[in-house]
């Protein structure tokens, strides 16, 4: 009887593992199931933001060509304005290079004299009349 008794307990014990597993392999396969949706989900969002992404380089590709031919259009505009500011250097300097010469002009000449120091250098001094 002790043997059949033991028969019967590990008959008993493996049905409920077989039913353990049996659960287990059941709440996996639901998880799976979960998991391959998702994923779905996932590749759907990718394709669409893939769309989404390459229609905004095209834009931004679009924009860049329109600055870059508006920079065009006004490049010769700076090197105008550059000209120009070339040449009120140019008159400046004319200016300020004949005032020079007009006050050196009005301004009296101071008299120079040489002078021979003791080491044999010459200097120039200058004097108002």
């Amino acid at each position: 009887m002790l043997i059949q008794l033991s028969v019967a307990l590990a008959a008993v014990a493996f049905v409920c593992l077989v039913a353990f597993v049996i659960l287990t392999l059941r709440k996996g396969m639901t998880t799976l199931g979960e998991t391959n949706r998702t994923l779905g989900e996932v590749r759907n969002a990718i394709h669409g933001l893939t769309g989404e992404a390459t229609q905004l380089i095209h834009t931004a590709n679009q924009v860049t060509r329109d600055v870059k031919g508006k920079i065009k259009t006004i490049d010769p505009i700076f090197e105008s304005a550059h000209n120009v500011g070339e040449v009120i250097q140019t008159v400046t300097e004319t200016f300020k290079k004949n005032a020079t010469d007009i006050g050196q002009s009005l301004s009296p000449e101071p008299e120079k004299a040489a002078v021979k120091s003791k080491s044999g250098q010459i200097r120039v001094n200058t004097k108002f009349q």
